[in-house]
């Protein structure tokens, strides 16, 4: 790739229509240049399978510590003591800022809420809630997957497993639209950050009074038992459980969001595969499987380079950042016969959609099971289900993510 190719796409990685339809520009890297410093980006961009789940496996290089408060560092000393709070929140160990030991402690206090029995008892009310969200849309005929399912349906989920009150439940989703917008953009703007700095500062206060609540009053949640771990001294600090609360309100419900969307729109647009799957419910595991790998809901993971490392044959600095590219390594031809082609009888799905390794999603299979329920539903209460706009609504403005803003169906 010459000097001048390479520039034309560094500048397209940034671009609205990378985010859009990025599998073009990701291709061409992985074929020529596998391991891709991009100025643009802030860091080396990877894209092979192998490359990626070496880094994955590599804590002592690849790290998660710190990663996010790199996002200051481009500002000035007077603009950055302004965002002192986002910056020691962001270098403060929680569930996805840490690595081993800590990161093996704190996973273990919060797995316990999503291992597959706890998720199997949780069908039944998942179930109701998704039956609920579509007998609000029936009537019309219509709804936007998004707004009306995708969203509502993981938060009311995620709430009750974290044991807020169920009025206060649609608070999360202006929270993580707020701190997932300056995540993965390369020296954002300082009025991105203080918009996620402020929302830090509310959601921190209204943690801090429903952690109060839970000590006096601890229930079967999640959050009361992680308060419950506080109370015990050396197993979580309270800066621990605020860090780590934040991440499962912010974080738990996206991949969800995403996969429904994502999985609804892919299988209406394949109109194929959706009429196959009608005929055949019993294809829905394998249906979901290449969803995640197709359209997958994190399209790209950061990390910070704790040591030098080198990967085909470049040096990696202390100190640089790395991004994972997740929806390029689950087209990596060498593992996918024809990546580019929507399956769902598709075998041998090794994909990388919920991670690899210590960092694997500890709410994956709480996705799947969301996503199973809802396909199910729809394909039972919604058979002439379609899309009423075949041009998908790509949300821009999360960079890290593949989801959709808006999707419109009739029934």
């Amino acid at each position: 790739m010459s000097d001048s190719d390479a520039s034309t796409l560094d500048n397209f990685l940034v671009s609205e229509q990378f985010l859009k339809d990025p599998y073009p520009a990701l291709r061409r890297l992985r074929e020529e240049d596998p391991v891709h410093w991009s100025d643009a980006i802030g860091g080396w961009v990877l894209t092979r399978y192998d490359d990626i789940v070496a880094s994955f496996k590599d804590t002592d290089h690849f790290s998660n510590e710190g990663r996010l408060a790199r996002a200051v560092e481009h500002l000035t000393p007077g603009s950055r003591l302004k965002l002192k709070t986002f910056e020691d929140h962001y270098r403060t160990k929680g569930l996805l800022h840490s690595d081993p030991p800590d990161h093996t402690r704190l996973r273990a206090l919060v797995t316990r809420a999503f291992t597959p029995r706890t998720v199997e008892a949780m069908q039944p009310r998942v179930r109701a809630i998704a039956n609920e969200l579509l007998n609000n849309v029936e009537p019309s005929g219509r709804m936007d997957v998004i707004r009306d399912l995708a969203v509502t349906l993981p938060i009311t989920v995620l709430a009750e497993i974290m044991g807020m009150p169920p009025e206060e439940k649609l608070l999360v989703k202006g929270w993580a639209d707020a701190l997932l917008a300056f995540q993965g953009v390369n020296n954002p703007s300082e009025k991105i950050l203080e918009s996620a700095q402020k929302t830090l500062v509310e959601l921190k206060a209204y943690l801090a009074d429903l952690v109060r609540a839970k000590r006096r009053k601890p229930g079967t949640d999640l959050l009361s038992q992680l308060v419950g771990a506080e109370s015990e001294g050396e197993k979580l600090s309270e800066s621990e459980l605020i860090n780590t609360a934040i991440t499962l309100l912010v974080a738990g419900h996206e991949t969800s969001t995403s996969l429904i969307g994502n999985g609804i729109y892919t299988l209406l647009h394949n109109e194929g595969e959706w009429r196959l799957l009608q005929k055949d419910p019993s294809l829905l595991p394998s249906a979901i499987e290449e969803i995640l790998r197709y359209e997958s809901p994190v399209s790209r993971q950061p990390r910070l380079m704790k040591q030098d490392a080198e990967i085909g044959a470049r040096r990696l600095r202390q100190g640089q950042m790395l991004f994972q590219m997740l929806n390029a390594a689950n087209r990596d031809p060498g593992y996918f016969p024809e990546p580019d082609l929507f399956d769902i009888r598709r075998q041998k799905n090794r994909h990388i959609a919920f991670g690899f390794g210590i960092h694997f999603c500890v709410g994956a299979l709480l996705a799947r099971t969301e996503a199973t329920l809802v396909f199910q539903l729809i394909i039972e209460r919604f058979p002439k289900i379609h899309l009423t706009d075949a041009t998908p609504d790509w949300d821009v403005h999360k960079r890290n993510s593949r989801m959709l803003r808006t999707l419109s169906v009739a029934f």
